[in-house]
């Protein structure tokens, strides 16, 4: 059960967190959720996709990990992480934003701050990345974290108004992926959304005038490029197949 708590230096002084992967570490998933900022990275090295929440049905941006839930490709042997790059969700660890009520000259109001799950296989006080230093100042590895934190809290709301925008102007449509598997069999997945290449074309000067204005333009082009790293999940998909 999670065991979320307010980060400060007291009660967390001797805490730190292991800079590892692994299935142990809860690394073993098949998506996770990530954000405009990262998709010059991201399109390199993972298919990035449209996925509608469960919960309200609305669009959010993934990085396709693996082709099963419980199925992160990318943790390879001795559970290195075979990418340059690792999403922020992941590079995260324990770590999220929270609201804490907090006084000000005008009054109440909910301010950002850093929360850790204290229950997260990754936390401990024994080895790993310090969270503070030695005399009760952030370490540079939680100063790191506090920007990427940033960056995803923002990125959050850039990514719902560019799934909007994409929305609006019909650019959304479902794929259908079909994964063979070494023994010559084909599994197809649903649920996956990407940037229709057609309704791009299409789009009137207009409109591509206003999505390139937005910055939204290159992340569409970004998201359709990123289709071509499904070949290589679907090579180590079987590659564990064989093996």
């Amino acid at each position: 059960m999670p065991s979320h708590q307010v980060l400060n230096n007291i009660q967390h002084k001797d805490t730190k967190i292991i800079n590892q992967y692994g299935a142990k570490f809860g690394d073993n998933i098949g998506t996770v959720i990530s954000f405009p900022f990262e998709f010059m990275a991201l399109h390199k090295e993972y298919p990035i996709f449209f996925r509608k929440d469960d919960t309200n049905g609305s669009f959010q941006a993934v990085a396709m990990l693996g082709f099963m839930q419980d199925r992160n490709l990318f943790l390879g042997k001795d559970d290195e992480w075979r990418a340059n790059y690792t999403p922020a969700a992941i590079a995260r660890g324990p770590f999220f934003i929270g609201f804490q009520n907090q006084s000000a000259d005008n009054g109440p109001s909910n301010a950002p701050v850093i929360h850790i799950d204290m229950s997260h296989p990754k936390v401990n006080d024994k080895e790993g990345q310090a969270v503070f230093l030695e005399h009760g100042g952030n370490s540079p590895y939680l100063e790191d974290i506090s920007k990427l934190l940033g960056y995803m809290m923002d990125g959050l709301e850039e990514c719902n108004l560019m799934i909007s925008n994409f929305d609006k102007l019909g650019l959304i449509e479902p794929i259908e992926l079909q994964v063979a598997s070494g023994e010559n069999q084909v599994h197809k997945l649903h649920g996956n959304y990407t940037i229709s290449q057609d309704a791009l074309a299409n789009l009137s000067a207009e409109n591509l005038k206003a999505l390139q204005n937005s910055g939204f333009l290159h992340h569409a082009y970004m998201m359709i490029a990123s289709l071509s790293n499904i070949q290589k999940l679907v090579n180590w998909q079987n590659d564990l197949t064989v093996g």
